[in-house]
């Protein structure tokens, strides 16, 4: 955990943790041999439209984390990521949470999530 993210205690700040989902979902689609970048320029947009975060634990200056990511759900215009934040070396869970998601198109319509992208994020 950097410095700049947490507070007089050297307690990580609640808001940094909706960075480390965004660096989960990025990691998330490069381990799946593809990025963000390429669904942009593919012409598909994904837009947060909720973030939850349940905190059991706090993280604290210098730490090492582990994020795990994955889909838990695809719908026909969106989807939902799972997060799990722990520690590195002792594996005690220190953050839970969601995101959902729509497609959107470059005008910012809504449109249905591509068939062959739903299919790469959850294979």
């Amino acid at each position: 955990m950097r410095y700049a993210e947490t507070d007089a205690m050297g307690i990580v700040h609640h808001a940094a943790y909706i960075v480390y989902f965004e660096e989960g979902r990025s990691h998330y689609m490069r381990e799946r041999g593809s990025s963000y970048a390429e669904f942009e320029k593919s012409g598909q947009y994904m837009a947060v439209t909720e973030v939850h975060a349940r905190y059991v634990r706090a993280a604290r200056y210098d730490q090492k984390i582990r994020i795990r990511c994955w889909v838990e759900q695809i719908r026909s215009r969106g989807l939902t990521f799972q997060y799990e934040l722990a520690d590195y070396d002792t594996g005690d869970l220190l953050v839970t949470g969601t995101s959902k998601h729509i497609c959107l198109d470059k005008e910012g319509h809504v449109i249905k999530f591509p068939a062959e992208w739903q299919a790469w994020l959850v294979g």
